[in-house]
């Protein structure tokens, strides 16, 4: 603001004229910062592994009840077709059952990899 002379000079007074801005319009700016800088940092990385995921989760769904068919079936093949496990010994099928889900299950977690997310747009 330019200072004037006479009776309402600026210079004399002890207040600041307010601006056209409010401190309602600043909040809702910084907000509005905020959230677009939380959208590019989250949803701007997730967009690019969506489809992995997607496919990731099918797979997992797939295996897990294709092991789970399996070791029944391993199961079954133990209690019917073999006469050894029998009296006493009907327990061993089942702990020859859960010996072979153990090594699935370590076999499993021993092929996980950490996997790097594509980065977005560079940000220099």
């Amino acid at each position: 603001m330019i200072a004037r002379s006479g009776f309402d000079d600026v210079l004399g007074r002890s207040f600041v004229q307010e601006t056209d801005r409010s401190r309602g319009d600043d909040v809702s700016q910084v907000l509005d910062t905020v959230k677009a800088y939380a959208k590019q940092e989250t949803l701007g990385p997730l967009k690019g592994v969506g489809r992995s995921i997607g496919l990731g989760l099918a797979g997992v769904i797939c295996l897990g009840v294709g092991t789970v068919i399996m070791l029944v079936a391993v199961l079954r093949l133990l209690q019917t077709e073999t006469s050894a496990f029998e009296g006493n010994w009907t327990f061993v099928p089942y702990v020859i059952d859960l010996v072979l889900a153990i090594i699935i299950v370590a076999l499993a977690l021993s092929r996980i990899k950490k996997v790097d997310l594509p980065q977005g747009e560079s940000r220099s």
